[in-house]
């Protein structure tokens, strides 16, 4: 690894911390490396991760740039010969030790999690085929809806292609385009993104939509919203309000919906692939603390479905304090609803159920749960 490329790597683990995440330290750094070229930001970044993912391995009395070392030598020999690591050994080190009392912890998920995340793009509706070709290093990952879904596997920094620039294409992980598609909203409906943060399922949604209808967005940062503007003006989306709300009881609007997609605030669990800093400080009060703000989210929104409307829950997280128990809490509030039959949208011929558990040992992408209802009265 060049030697100016770790320093600024070891500064960015220094300054990373619990309230200053390292993909936000990482963000900001190389921001303001104007003359860094993409080879050196992409390897900065590998070795940042890199240090994370295998930091139960490193010594820990050794200056930070040797821990660097040992860790992307560990990544290495983990991709050219995983089975050198003990099923025991990975399940030991990869994830702290509380999480066990929330989850069921797999061997093939810790293996899923160490290895480097797949980079997945979303093109625009019909778009798919044709952007494969452009770019080249790209598949196509399947039919029907997931047509447009491409897997990426060059070097160049995508987001500097005419293609991104033009809107034919986001990069949104796996998980979260299936979020989108188990949506299904329709042209002409009108749609509430509850959390809709920079905005990402918001595209997918008004792509699906055909940019006709309407999305409210919301999200309690206005900064977050202002992203999102930006993005949507790349993407050439219009069909959407925005409106800064902090998830209380009084709602922003008026407005009855076709559905409502509540991407909550959570964990993060299941991308601890993509996002490995966040194994070593997410703690159990925090799953907690969550929890409670995810109850309290869907309870607040519920009015505001129309009869025949739906409500999608989608958290990336695996913890059952979010997922299943926060479904299980909210029973006695849908009395007026039923479950929605969800068929896994990455496997058509699935069996549809209430509940779906994305796991990244199966997906090759982020970990997520889905529950679904709708109104009958």
């Amino acid at each position: 690894m060049d030697e100016q490329n770790l320093v600024l790597a070891a500064d960015i683990i220094s300054k990373s911390s619990r309230e200053r995440p390292a993909d936000a330290v990482l963000r900001e750094k190389l921001k303001a490396q104007r003359e860094l070229w993409g080879g050196d930001a992409t390897e900065i970044s590998r070795a940042v991760f890199s240090y994370y993912r295998w930091q139960g391995w490193v010594e820990s009395g050794i200056p930070s740039s040797g821990q660097i070392k040992q860790a992307l030598l560990l990544a290495e020999q983990f991709r050219n010969r995983p089975e050198t690591f003990s099923d025991a050994e990975l399940v030991g080190r990869a994830v702290p030790g509380w999480l066990q009392n929330e989850m069921d912890i797999s061997p093939a998920w810790i293996r899923a999690i160490q290895a480097e995340p797949r980079l997945w793009l979303r093109a625009r509706k019909g778009l798919g085929k044709a952007l494969a070709a452009e770019l080249g290093n790209a598949g196509i990952h399947g039919e029907g809806p997931l047509a447009d879904t491409l897997e990426y596997h060059g070097s160049e920094d995508l987001f500097r292609t005419p293609q991104f620039h033009a809107g034919a294409f986001e990069v949104q992980d796996l998980a979260s385009q299936a979020v989108g598609l188990i949506c299904a909203p329709q042209p002409g409906q009108t749609w509430w993104d509850v959390c809709a943060g920079e905005g990402g399922k918001l595209l997918h949604l008004s792509d699906m939509m055909n940019n006709r209808g309407l999305i409210w967005a919301t999200d309690k940062a206005e900064w977050r919203l202002k992203k999102l503007q930006r993005r949507t003006a790349r993407a050439r989306v219009f069909n959407y309000r925005l409106r800064t709300w902090n998830g209380g009881p009084r709602l922003p609007f008026k407005t009855c919906f076709d559905g409502v997609l509540v991407d909550a605030p959570c964990a993060g669990i299941g991308t601890w692939q993509r996002n490995p800093h966040a194994r070593w400080t997410t703690t159990p009060q925090d799953l907690r603390e969550l929890a409670e703000i995810q109850h309290q989210l869907l309870v607040n929104l519920l009015p505001a479905i129309k009869r025949g409307g739906k409500l999608i829950y989608a958290v990336c997280t695996l913890s059952r304090s979010e997922t299943t128990e926060v479904v299980a809490r909210l029973k006695d509030r849908l009395s007026n609803f039923s479950p929605l039959e969800i068929t896994n949208p990455l496997e058509p011929k699935s069996t549809p159920r209430p509940e779906l558990l994305l796991r990244s040992e199966d997906t090759g992408a982020n970990g997520m749960f889905i529950a679904g209802w709708t109104r009958i009265g």
